[in-house]
């Protein structure tokens, strides 16, 4: 993180850092989905406008390029003797990036018809892409914003060979977005912070989950509505050797699958200690109160939950809500901060929430103005739909929009000038069920030696709620754990000509019994030449590995030329 230049002393200079963030601290001690990003770091008051913990904008800028491409794709399948499959790609799209004193934008949106020329390999539409803004509407109210549109595994335990071609399985379209206004203001003296954040998700089943033998499927997400609404006040150290904070808050989320209902409220007062130049000390004490609930699946004659064509569980509308968890009482954390520098910080806590212990912290450090490090640890309550409100918010509005060169799907991670994010845990398993998670995710962004790159990688930890006396309560206490890898590189070779290079590792541990785990990495290298005005023709090359007991493993290679117009 940076900050603006202050004549205050060092030592004032870490306690006006600690509480810059007071708008969004209330929703960070709140919201029940904490993975990365999930803690909503104090973006809102970073960007507000004005007191201290003003982010430095960069320099303005507008770049949208509307464009026209069509791609000849061949994919073989080069360890079982597959079949050699071709398809062709037409799509339009555009690439924009914005900023201006009152605007940060970053989107990468696109529509594309795959021609199957294969036989069995038919014609399809995907759409595609990924969006973050910011709007300053006053100083220190801003809205914010941002939406995904990408392709996921419908199932975790299932294959993920395929995603993008006509021949795919265990397939599902997935839609996000999120909006709402945050506020961050200094007044009579006091840091005033409030904010509501509405978020919609949808997934959209094109192909069911072929599972091993003898599986037990985790349900399928359908849609879910989530809202978020927090508040604070407080002052920084100055009148008193310390500063205070009280905050509150309310989050609910409404799923369709099984008549799902999230509800969570909180109240908390905190107090910052700042003991030298580069440390403090953070305590906060309050209440909270959380219920997740759930309807039973409808079961047939012979007991067996129904499942829809889907794959998704029919809702028994005439029976009761259950509750999958819930907690009531004394919640509390304690921590450090250490700011030794405006480009280095650390922030770790021990705490008591959800009737467990938890520990989260925080660490960033920006080498200079190209090369970013991130690392999140984190421990909360999630859902697969507030998941991806959380991890959209906690996106810079401000990165490279990328994408697969063969597939044409949104990267899972994006990197930019403000650091960088990754979705992995977020789309890798589109499961119905709440769960508690807990994880730790690294990203790395700079630039070096003519190169631009980015590293994201982390671990996720998943177990399942679900009501014990319910007919699905052989689900409840699962443990799902992923593991992820994800880079990319990029250069400029000449004023002409580009190289683009690409890969990710994935290992998913499946916590259901008799279910194997799932292993899937691949590379992929694109070389772009730009032939005349915004004419720019391009090759590229890939290689995929998926392998899973109770599947054939596959090794699939493909290859692309193409060209794009920008308009």
């Amino acid at each position: 993180m940076s900050y603006r230049k202050s004549s205050i002393r060092p030592f004032g200079t870490l306690a006006a850092l600690l509480l810059a963030g007071t708008a969004t601290g209330a929703h960070a001690q709140f919201s029940g989905d904490a993975g990365p990003g999930g803690q909503d770091k104090p973006r809102a008051a970073t960007d507000a406008g004005g007191g201290e913990g003003k982010r430095p904008r960069a320099q303005r800028q507008v770049d949208v390029s509307p464009y026209l491409s069509v791609d000849q794709i061949l994919t073989a399948d080069l360890k079982n003797g597959g079949d050699v499959l071709t398809y062709t790609t037409v799509a339009v799209g555009v690439d924009a990036t914005v900023v201006t004193r009152r605007v940060e934008l970053s989107a990468t949106l696109r529509y594309e018809h795959q021609f199957g020329l294969s036989a069995g390999l038919g014609d399809q539409d995907v759409i595609s892409g990924l969006a973050r803004g910011n709007l300053q509407l006053l100083r220190g109210l801003n809205l914010e914003a941002g939406a995904l549109a990408t392709r996921t595994r419908a199932d975790g335990q299932g294959a993920d060979n395929g995603i993008i071609t006509g021949r795919s399985s265990n397939v599902a379209n997935l839609y996000s977005v999120y909006a709402g206004p945050t506020l961050a203001r200094k007044i009579g003296g006091l840091d005033v912070g409030a904010g509501y954040r509405f978020g919609y998700s949808k997934v959209d089943v094109e192909t069911p989950a072929l599972l091993p033998p003898g599986a037990v499927a985790q349900d399928v997400f359908d849609s879910s509505t989530n809202h978020s609404a927090w508040a604070s006040i407080g002052a920084r150290p100055g009148d008193l050797p310390f500063g205070w904070e009280l905050s509150g808050g309310y989050e609910r989320e409404d799923a369709s699958q099984l008549d799902q209902r999230y509800e969570g409220k909180y109240a908390t007062a905190g107090v910052t200690v700042p003991i030298s130049r580069t440390v403090a000390l953070l305590g906060s004490v309050g209440y909270e109160n959380i219920e997740i609930g759930q309807r039973d699946p409808l079961l047939d004659a012979n007991g067996v939950p129904v499942l829809d064509a889907n794959g998704r569980y029919v809702t028994d509308k005439s029976s009761p809500r259950k509750l999958s968890f819930d907690t009531d009482g004394l919640i509390w954390d304690a921590g450090v901060m250490w700011q030794p520098s405006r480009r280095t910080s650390l922030t770790a806590s021990v705490g008591h929430r959800y009737g467990d212990t938890i520990y989260t912290g925080s660490f960033s450090y920006r080498a200079d103005h190209a090369t970013m490090v991130q690392v999140d640890v984190y421990n909360g309550l999630s859902s697969f739909g507030r998941g991806l409100s959380s991890g959209l918010s906690a996106l810079p509005t401000q990165f490279d929009p990328a994408r697969n060169p063969i597939g044409g799907e949104v990267d899972p991670c994006v990197f930019g000038g403000e650091g960088g994010s990754c979705l992995n845990n977020r789309i890798g398993n589109a499961t119905s069920a709440q769960f508690r998670n807990q994880g730790v995710q690294a990203v790395l962004s700079s630039r070096f030696g003519g190169w631009s790159y980015g590293v994201g990688v982390g671990y996720d930890r998943r177990r399942l709620l679900t009501p014990r006396l319910s007919p699905i309560a052989n689900l409840d206490g699962i443990i799902d754990q992923s593991y992820y890898l994800f880079l990319s590189a990029g250069r400029r070779l000449d004023a002409e000509s580009d190289l683009s290079l690409s890969g990710y590792l994935n290992y998913f541990d499946n916590g259901s019994p008799g279910v194997s785990n799932v292993q899937s990495a691949g590379l992929s290298a694109t070389y772009s030449r730009r032939f005349w005005r915004g004419l720019t023709g391009s090759a590229g090359a890939s290689l995929d590995a998926f392998d899973q007991n109770g599947f054939n493993s596959e090794l699939i290679g493909s290859a692309l030329v193409g060209l794009r117009y920008n308009f």
